[in-house]
């Protein structure tokens, strides 16, 4: 139940807060007076949602910022939902449950990708989302009859929301998870879960026929084999003495070509680091004569330009010194004296003052243009050491950069990585041939790795000193043949053997698992019996809930609608297939609803939304907002909705808690004769709207 509602600079709303308790509390003033503004203050306040075209909107004009504050309780306990939105569109929101009088934080904001959501908190504890409560709760403006518009699936959705059969929903996701969870730490014990059944099966089938074909081939391998070596000992006895020298000979071989590939692959190695240091040399030897100059060129260039702007001020101060004695010259050709007497007055006088005198005027001119050429000529030397300043002040941020890229930042360290290269030049030598003692001596002087394969070549020739290949040559070649053959025959009797080995290993192992898998598997469809059965949407239980809910709103909307005094005299839900189908009666024959009238259809609506109402005073929901609910009504129907609002809110008694109304009306005159107590008028002004207790 909402306990209060608080407004700053929300839409109208300057400072509005209004106080509810339960039974009906009725909004009446003119269109435009901020009544609905209310809705959307709660909406926002619980789920960020409103009706307007944009969060700013919300912003009161000629403000900054609004916000919007509702508390509210659910099943004994108290709660305080704000959210707050400035002129930037950025949103605040806070959730707080209200303890002897703290407020202890619940969640905040909505990053939902670090698991926090203040909407999902609410819609949590309250039991629905915006979507579904706007469907059963809040009745905007014109949207009283949209629940007999709504699509069947629609209204069996809201339905099972309303009875909790989604938490039946959440039981069964609990389920699933339970199912997850067992598949897995049955896979992480043996590896597989009852989905693998099949293929395990399958697997056997496949080992067994494979070990049965192997068979004889394991014992056809095993008779060749003894016949080839009895053969291969007759060659071996020949030249038993002398085989070992022709594998050493072939080991020698082996041996310097591996000792060739390390001496080139070292010696190209230390080639290449020479070559990156003297790169390294090359670019940064000369960059310090360039790089120490770098702060004085930045000085003489910021000198420099102070030069070029102080020459430009005073040849600019100089043309406009010579434009004006130009015209003081041409004004003093007018006024020369004429015999002793001045032009102007006609007075006598001596001389005329130097401002008015051609030559004096005539030289200053001259004077100042001297020094206009003179500063020009000192502005271009300028211009000019400028330019070279810069190109040198270039070249030596280039060179710092050159001496930081590489580390360097002394000559030492050049002439060190110098004296590296110059060791290192005469570490190697690559010599003109390999088959050769010298060469492989050159070799072996490269490091300690290249000495020892150097010591392991030498080892063994001294061990085939003598051997005459050429005499042995076919023995060598015919025992050569016969151990392949015989290496083959033992190739592939080891891998049928392996493979009968390792399939009668796999079929015993496949044999244990499937025995427990099978229990696994037993145990999970006992898990999907009570699945379907028991927290299934459709199942018996959500099934018989439904049933008895659509029962009571029927039986609660039939009674509404006799207090309403319509020709309808009954409504029946009834749930068919996957739908919920709503019937008309008018005694014992049906009505298609379309067929109603406007004031029809609304007190269909209306006692349809009532009678849930009835259903929803038993859950964490208890509140129904009516938006102008007599639209479309005559004066005794407005008169008889009052009658029954008036009587919903006093069933306490019969159920868990009391219900709360909210009605925003036009026709504050129905509720004169009411036991309606709690009614606010709400009037429009230039300070924002005004909201006072009647």
């Amino acid at each position: 139940m909402i306990t209060s509602v608080e407004l700053g600079n929300f839409i109208s709303h300057s400072q509005t807060k209004l106080d509810f308790e339960e039974g009906v509390t009725v909004f009446v003033g003119h269109n435009g007076a901020g009544k609905s503004s209310i809705i959307d203050a709660i909406t926002f306040a619980l789920f960020g949602e409103h009706t307007r075209k944009s969060n700013k909107s919300l912003i009161r004009r000629g403000t900054s910022q609004a916000y919007a504050k509702v508390n509210f309780t659910l099943n004994g306990k108290q709660y305080q939902a704000e959210r707050k939105i400035d002129a930037k569109g950025t949103l605040g929101a806070q959730l707080f449950e209200i303890r002897n009088g703290q407020a202890m934080p619940l969640a905040s904001g909505e990053r939902k990708q670090f698991g926090e959501s203040m909407t999902g908190e609410i819609e949590s504890r309250i039991g629905l989302d915006f979507t579904k409560l706007k469907v059963a709760s809040i009745v905007q403006q014109g949207e009283l009859n949209s629940i007999i518009k709504a699509k069947p699936k629609e209204f069996k959705e809201l339905l099972n929301a309303i009875i909790g059969i989604d938490k039946l929903d959440v039981a069964s996701e609990q389920l699933k998870i339970v199912q997850k969870n067992f598949r897995q730490i049955i896979q992480q014990k043996i590896g597989y879960d009852d989905t693998h059944i099949e293929i395990l099966t399958k697997e056997i089938t496949t080992l067994n026929d494979e070990m049965k074909s192997a068979e004889p081939q394991k014992l056809q391998l095993q008779e060749k084999k003894e016949t080839e070596e009895l053969e291969l000992e007759k060659i071996r006895q020949k030249i038993e003495t002398e085989s070992p020298k022709e594998a050493m000979l072939v080991q020698i071989e082996q041996r310097k070509g591996e000792l060739t590939k390390y001496a080139r692959d070292a010696i190209l190695l230390i080639q290449r680091n020479i070559a990156e240091k003297e790169r390294k040399i090359q670019a940064c030897q000369g960059c310090f004569q360039y790089a120490d100059a770098k702060d004085n060129l930045e000085f003489k260039l910021q000198k420099t330009e102070i030069k070029i702007e102080d020459a430009t001020k005073k040849i600019q101060d100089l043309v406009e010194k010579v434009a004006i004695l130009k015209e003081q010259e041409s004004l003093a050709k007018k006024l020369q004296l004429q015999n002793g007497k001045c032009p102007v007055c006609d007075s006598s006088v001596e001389h005329l003052r130097p401002i008015f005198q051609i030559e004096h005027l005539r030289q200053e001119r001259q004077n100042a243009e001297a020094q206009i050429q003179t500063l020009e000529q000192e502005k271009q030397q300028s211009t000019k050491e400028k330019k070279e300043a810069s190109e040198k002040l270039q070249k030596a941020i280039m060179a710092k950069s050159t001496l930081d890229a590489h580390s360097i930042q002394n000559m030492e360290q050049i002439e060190a990585i110098r004296a590296e290269v110059e060791a290192q030049k005469t570490q190697i030598k690559i010599p003109s041939t390999v088959n050769t003692e010298g060469g492989l001596l050159e070799f072996a002087s490269i490091d300690s790795h290249a000495r020892v394969m150097y010591e392991t070549i030498s080892g063994l020739e001294e061990q085939v000193f003598g051997f005459n290949q050429n005499e042995f040559e076919k023995l060598k070649i015919d025992l050569g043949q016969k151990r392949r053959e015989i290496s083959q025959i033992d190739q592939k009797y080891g891998a049928i053997t392996e493979k009968i080995k390792r399939a009668d290993e796999r079929i015993t192992k496949i044999n244990s698992v499937l025995s427990e898998l099978n229990l696994v598997k037993k145990y999970l469809l006992q898990i999907d019996d009570i699945q379907s059965s028991v927290y299934g949407r459709d199942g018996p239980v959500a099934t018989s809930l439904r049933s008895w809910a659509l029962m009571t709103i029927s039986s609660k909307a039939s009674e509404y609608l006799d207090a309403l005094n319509t020709k309808i005299h009954r409504i029946a839900l009834s749930e068919k297939a996957r739908d919920i189908t709503i019937t008309c009666y008018s005694k014992n024959n049906p009505i298609d609803i379309d067929s109603l009238s406007g004031g029809e259809q609304v007190s269909v609506a209306l006692s349809l939304r009532l009678g849930m109402a009835h259903l929803l005073g038993a859950s964490n929901l208890n509140f129904i907002i009516l938006d102008e609910p007599t639209a479309h009504l005559d004066e005794e129907r407005r008169r008889a909705l009052v009658r029954v609002l008036s009587h919903l809110s006093d069933i306490s008694n019969r159920i868990t808690g009391p219900l709360q109304f909210i009605i925003i009306t036009h026709d504050a005159e129905i509720f004169e004769d009411s036991s309606v107590e709690k009614i606010y008028k709400f009037e429009s002004s230039e300070d924002g709207t005004r909201v006072a207790l009647l």
